[in-house]
């Protein structure tokens, strides 16, 4: 969760909507919600962006409007396939017959600028988009990227979801990890809602806030941890806070200033992981508590070409191959400063959770900064670079494999909260 992503068309898109949000006068306009489609309080969830045209379906009957909500467009029954085509600020929606394997048009709705909105016919109708079911309505917005597909569905539905991709497929024996989970993600998700007055959405379905699969993410276990804590937040001194949390700790969780470029939050101290009495951690149940990465000389090199530039302030063009990487210092939880990369071009600085995106495995980050270093240098340069680290994740806020050790021992959802967000209390928000 909140981890930053690189960058694709969702992410590009949070950019340009956050300059939107800086700019009142470009409003996304959006239909309000409707009762029978958004249980609750809506969340508006970008689930991605389609170039030029993409598909939709349902499995039952659902219903097209034009972006105020009360003009119905076209009705439609379950197991149809639309089309939604987009052609500058205009948006037609297409019905597609399948003859002999060729794709036909049936149906098409007119152009029209704005956005459309897609909304199933009660309950028993979940609409399906991108291979997946979600509850409540969608929405399509073209912009200059493509069509926008945000998902508009109540809190604790959303949560349903979200719960399980975050914490994972839990047994019953671990439900106070997924009901903690249900909460810190209920709590970053409120403090999200309405951040954006004109973006039209307010989080992405992805790591860029929290993952998000619609339907087929659900599990019995993680609508049980919502249902348990229904309406709980975590708030510090009367407001609702932001409650990051990241997989495996390593044995502590970090202050945010060690990680991000941000003040402290009070909530957010530095937490040993360690089980009392023993030598263990109660994350050490991770895949990821201890780990090793290998990078050759010429990956090294591929890499500060390709990432220095945007993450340590080298020049364009290249930086003349890597000849020394070494740590800036560690932070109080054991974490790196930083990393200093010596280059035929000179010195670049990378600060503290920026090193995760330059140093990239099969395009996946770092796994997380808790690490320690073994060059081996080879005729003024690099032959290979290991890192032997711990944990996966930024280190801020709730470790959730010590969420799920601690589970396991007997702890309740509330004790894991206290320790993971000390000072913090619980309270219920509609």
């Amino acid at each position: 969760m909140p981890e930053p992503a690189p960058r694709d068309s969702i992410s590009v898109l949070v950019e340009r909507a956050a300059e939107r949000d800086r700019d009142a006068s470009v409003p996304l306009d959006e239909a309000p919600p409707a009762a029978s489609a958004v249980r609750g309080r809506p969340v508006r969830v970008a689930l991605g962006v389609a170039r030029g045209e993409t598909g939709l379906s349902s499995t039952g009957g659902w219903r097209l409007l034009e972006q105020g909500g009360e003009s119905m467009l076209a009705r439609m029954a379950g197991g149809d396939l639309w089309r939604v085509e987009q052609r500058g600020d205009r948006l037609r929606a297409v019905q597609e017959l399948a003859r002999a394997g060729a794709r036909e048009s049936a149906l098409a709705t007119a152009w029209r600028g704005g956005s459309l909105v897609a909304r199933p016919d009660g309950d028993a109708s979940q609409l399906r988009w991108g291979g997946r079911r979600y509850r409540g309505e969608l929405l399509l917005v073209p912009t200059d990227s493509g069509i926008l597909v945000v998902n508009r569905v109540g809190l604790e539905e959303y949560l349903r979801a979200v719960v399980a991709g975050e914490i994972g497929n839990r047994t019953p024996a671990e439900h106070a990890a997924a009901e903690a989970q249900a909460v810190a993600a209920r709590s970053y998700t409120w403090v999200k809602l309405g951040g954006g007055t004109v973006r039209g959405f307010d989080v992405v379905a992805t790591v860029l806030d929290q993952v998000y699969g619609g339907v087929e993410a659900e599990t019995a276990v993680a609508d049980a941890a919502v249902r348990a804590t229904t309406g709980i937040v975590l708030s510090y001194g009367g407001r609702v806070v932001n409650a990051p949390y990241h997989s495996a700790c390593g044995g502590s969780t970090a202050e945010a200033p060690e990680v991000w470029r941000t003040g402290g939050e009070p909530y957010l101290r530095r937490v040993s992981d360690a089980i009392p009495g023993t030598t263990r951690a109660w994350c050490d149940i991770a895949p990821r508590y201890r780990w090793t990465a290998t990078f050759t000389g010429d990956e090294l090199d591929r890499l500060a070409d390709r990432y220095l530039a945007q993450f340590g302030g080298a020049p364009a063009g290249g930086v003349g191959g890597v000849r020394g990487v070494r740590l800036t210092g560690t932070t109080a939880s054991g974490r790196a400063a930083g990393l200093s990369f010596e280059t035929g071009r000179g010195r670049f600085d990378v600060r503290a959770n920026d090193l995760r995106f330059v140093l990239r495995k099969g395009g996946e980050i770092l796994n997380s900064t808790w690490i320690e270093l073994e060059a081996e240098p080879a005729g003024g340069g690099l032959r290979a670079l290991t890192i032997r680290g711990r944990g996966y994740g930024h280190g801020v806020g709730m470790c959730q494999w010590g969420a799920i050790g601690r589970a396991r021992a007997g702890r309740d959802f509330r004790e894991i909260l206290a320790t993971y967000y000390p000072g913090t209390q619980l309270r219920r928000v509609e």
